[in-house]
């Protein structure tokens, strides 16, 4: 038929970290905010599946770097409870890839104490443990972890977001998860040219999404940054907070696969002391 797209089933692996139900609650978050990006849109939900919008990628258009870099600012700043918090509704465990990923049930700590308790050292200490991570690495990270818990590197969040207040996070936004595709049949608001997929939403920095953005490179990524700064300008000094932002998505990575993903992390942090 005309207009009607087609779909795409993702199933869960027993012991899968997340679920089905927390992705289309998640999808569902991100894509709330009026104006704000565009997200895979939930046909139906399984106990081991997933039905999804069938995304035809395309080249992306001129000019849809900087419409995304404005939607996403838009959906930053429409902010979650506290940092560490899931979706609203939310009261099972999370995941990131085929890791683990806390969520904080209850509000109170500053950006550094969440960042380094949550997000810094228990991936460094994972990859530690699985022998991707040497002792001396993982001393440069937990010294860092005190200096982040101390906050000395808390940072305003971008304009449009309250003082103190955490962003809505997309949580795993590496180019991957930025699909460039086709505006929806009937839509019924400006098209981003691209729609997110694939999420670990919860509360947190807005430059955490960015950070890895930058990290794993995409299309447009100056022109969207420009355009992201317009909307809701950047603390002074976000460009070099970008490597601490990175330690998450890296730490993560050495956990999960090893390489060159934990000296990469560690020499992040040797430059931040």
């Amino acid at each position: 038929m005309v207009g009607v797209r087609r779909t795409f089933t993702k199933r869960y692996r027993p012991g899968a970290r997340g679920s089905p139900a927390l992705e289309a609650l998640s999808l569902r978050w991100l894509g709330e905010v009026p104006d704000g990006v565009e997200t895979v849109k939930v046909r139906s939900v399984g106990d081991d599946r997933l039905e999804l919008e069938y995304l035809p990628t395309v080249p992306p258009a001129e000019g849809a770097a900087e419409t995304l870099g404005r939607a996403l600012a838009r959906t930053h700043a429409a902010g979650a409870a506290h940092f560490g918090a899931p979706p609203p509704g939310w009261d099972g465990p999370g995941g990131i890839g085929h890791a683990p990923l806390s969520f904080v049930r209850q509000g109170g700590a500053r950006w550094g104490e969440f960042y380094a308790a949550e997000r810094v050292l228990p991936y460094a200490r994972a990859a530690h443990r699985l022998g991707q991570l040497p002792p001396d690495g993982l001393a440069v990270l937990e010294h860092l972890s005190e200096r982040l818990a101390d906050g000395l590197f808390d940072a305003p969040q971008p304009g449009l977001l309250a003082a103190g207040a955490a962003a809505r996070l997309h949580g795993d936004l590496w180019t991957g998860n930025v699909v460039w595709t086709e505006p929806p049949p009937g839509g019924a608001r400006p098209w981003t040219g691209a729609a997110l997929i694939d999420p670990a939403a919860h509360g947190g920095h807005a430059e955490t999404d960015l950070a890895m953005l930058a990290l794993f490179g995409l299309f447009g990524l100056t022109e969207l940054m420009a355009a992201y700064d317009e909307v809701s300008p950047l603390a002074e000094g976000w460009r070099e907070r970008v490597g601490l932002h990175q330690l998450f998505p890296l730490l993560v990575h050495a956990a999960l696969f090893g390489g060159s993903y934990g000296p990469r992390a560690v020499d992040r942090a040797r430059r931040l002391l």
